[in-house]
């Protein structure tokens, strides 16, 4: 019976915290001019793979292709390629990589670094455990 106890708070709190990042996530975020980044897995390769793309930021603070203008599609048929590329086994080596190796700093903004750091911390462990890797 303890056990179960024990489940349950861990499920209870599991609850929460999903309950507070969700709530986290419908505030309004300001885009980093200095571009975005896209996280994959080469499983094969087993490694980490950092893409960074440029964008323009409009007036309304959409990301706008630097070429056409257009704002960015989550899905789109158009191929970009990535300014720079990055690829390492863990979510430190590439962080280290990104901030300490790059130059210039592809980052201007402690949110997007903050956010960075997680999503790779994640595809490390996706990684790490066999599991598919989902960006948020």
């Amino acid at each position: 019976m303890i056990y179960h106890l024990h489940i349950m708070k861990r499920n209870d709190l599991a609850v929460t915290i999903k309950y507070i990042d969700d709530q986290y996530s419908q505030r309004f975020i300001s885009l980093d001019p200095k571009g975005y980044f896209l996280i994959k897995l080469n499983e094969k390769n087993k490694e980490i793979i950092l893409e960074h793309f440029t964008n323009n930021i409009d007036e309304e603070g959409r990301a706008t292709d630097p070429q056409t203008g257009s704002p960015l599609k989550c899905s789109n048929s158009i191929q970009r390629i990535p300014t720079i590329e990055f690829k390492g086994k863990t979510a430190k080596e590439i962080g280290i990589k990104i901030t300490e190796g790059s130059d210039p700093l592809l980052l201007s903004k402690l949110d997007h670094a903050l956010y960075l750091g997680r999503e790779l911390q994640k595809a490390e462990y996706c990684l790490i455990h066999g599991m598919p890797y989902i960006q948020d």
